[in-house]
């Protein structure tokens, strides 16, 4: 499970704008802006917060720790 914090860290690692991840992950706006107001587990479907997480990790974020230990990011390498 990832957390609001995590998702938003992404993002700005990412410069996305929220409406780049809406369009990237199919999840309105309001439900991102929702998810990333909380830094623990949001309180999300298990469908929105999967298709975040697939569209972050298609552009390179890698997920790391729990939201118990230490959760992170690890962002993509300069290209």
């Amino acid at each position: 499970m990832l957390t609001g914090l995590q998702i938003r860290s992404a993002r700005f690692a990412l410069r996305w704008s929220v409406d780049d991840l809406a369009s990237r992950s199919k999840v309105s706006t309001s439900t991102i802006k929702r998810i990333e107001a909380v830094d623990g587990p949001p309180l999300a479907t298990a469908a929105n917060v999967a298709a975040l997480q697939a569209s972050l990790e298609a552009a390179g974020i890698e997920f790391i720790g729990t939201p118990e230990d230490g959760p992170g990011i690890r962002i993509p390498s300069a290209r």
